[in-house]
């Protein structure tokens, strides 16, 4: 059995951003800011998108703020949230990046059967 070791990758800050993924109201939020594209969205609009309001919506934002999947931007009164893309990238490519590494020579050949 192969064991991943990527020194460029923390395996505990991977897992965390997960776990963060893992309430579907967050995964909720994320998405919405996936949609909304480079602008972002402000945290009143955010809530009125995810259904998502008050200090609820605040500690999701928190949340995914601290493991670096969403940046926080004031601008005023106002809090503009805008999704990493380079972290949502690098948590993709930390699942795939070893996609098929422990399959034997002879299953790759079958793969298109």
């Amino acid at each position: 059995m192969k064991i991943f070791t990527d020194d460029s990758l923390d395996i505990a800050q991977m897992a965390s951003a997960f776990a963060a993924l893992g309430s579907e109201q967050r995964l909720s939020v994320l998405r919405a800011l996936v949609r909304a594209g480079e602008d972002g969205l402000s945290i009143g609009e955010l809530g009125e998108r995810t259904g998502v309001t008050g200090s609820t919506l605040t500690h999701h934002v928190k949340l995914l703020a601290q493991t670096g999947l969403v940046d926080q931007e004031k601008t005023g009164r106002s809090i503009r949230c805008v999704v990493s893309y380079s972290r949502a990238r690098e948590l993709s490519e930390y699942l795939l990046k070893e996609c098929c590494a422990d399959r034997a020579p002879s299953d790759m050949e079958h793969q298109h059967d």
